[in-house]
């Protein structure tokens, strides 16, 4: 379980750096350290026809223990892989959680997720789809000793945001919102700090990541992915995190057109 209530994050968060691989600048994990990352992922092709091997590159050198993934598609004809797995495979057998939030090219596109601790179960928390939007999805996977969501809200309403996120914090309150074990939301949530469907989300979950911008990859101007964690009764204390501007292991600005942000939460 995690330890100490986390106190002060506001203060900690706003003051977030960017981090920079290179030069070995990741810091070390303590003991007990619960690394966390979520990645859009831009089906691993925004800029290269196969990112994937330059992430899993990079996730091992950030040292992480769980990734959340947005935009993975599943074995369409865009690239006729079932990409969750791919990436968990090339972590060196990793565990995985997928599901589709619509049908795309013959296959299914949706959010993801990457973790070395077994999965003991998984599920799907549906996303109202908004007007003119793609469908959206949040899938959860339960571990031993944690619960981690990842998510992608809608990007072109606002009100659609809003009400992915309170659907997200009541499915998740509804089912975690009494226990010990830490319960952690990642994802693309297309909206700044501070704006209605962040929120929204807060009046459940503190934010442990920063505000320095996310994205776009090449020249970063807003933060748009986060990292957050239910306020039930676990108790978190986050030690460390930033955005990943730069790795010895990979190019940033061509493996998708969004920046990682890595977390340490301690036990």
């Amino acid at each position: 379980m995690l330890r100490k209530l986390l106190t002060g994050v506001a203060v900690l968060c706003a003051a977030m750096p960017f981090c920079f691989g290179q030069g070995g600048a990741f810091p070390a994990k303590g003991r007990g350290t619960l690394r966390l990352m979520t990645y859009n992922v831009g089906a691993f092709g925004k800029s290269m026809e196969d990112s994937s091997p330059m992430v899993a590159a990079m996730v091992r050198e950030a040292g992480a223990d769980a990734v959340a993934l947005n935009e993975l598609d599943s074995c369409n004809a865009r690239h006729g892989v079932f990409q969750a797995a791919r990436l968990a495979d090339l972590l060196g057998g990793w565990h995985y959680a997928f599901r589709s939030a619509m049908p795309y090219a013959g296959g299914g596109y949706g959010s993801g997720l990457v973790c070395r601790d077994r999965i003991r179960r998984t599920f799907a928390i549906p996303i109202p789809r908004g007007d003119g939007s793609e469908p959206r999805v949040c899938v959860v996977a339960e571990t031993r000793r944690y619960v981690i969501a990842s998510t992608h809200l809608d990007h072109i309403s606002e009100a659609s945001r809003v009400e992915g996120a309170r659907r997200i914090a009541e499915a998740l309150t509804a089912r975690y919102g009494r226990s010990r074990k830490p319960v952690f939301l990642l994802g693309d949530m297309n909206d700044r700090p501070g704006s209605a469907p962040l929120r929204e989300l807060e009046k459940h979950f503190t934010v442990l990541s920063g505000t320095e911008p996310t994205y776009p990859s090449d020249e970063p101007h807003i933060c748009i992915d986060y990292v957050l964690v239910l306020n039930n009764r676990a108790k978190v204390h986050r030690t460390d995190g930033a955005v990943c501007a730069h790795f010895a292991d990979g190019d940033v600005t061509i493996a998708s057109d969004h920046l990682p942000v890595f977390v340490d939460v301690a036990r």
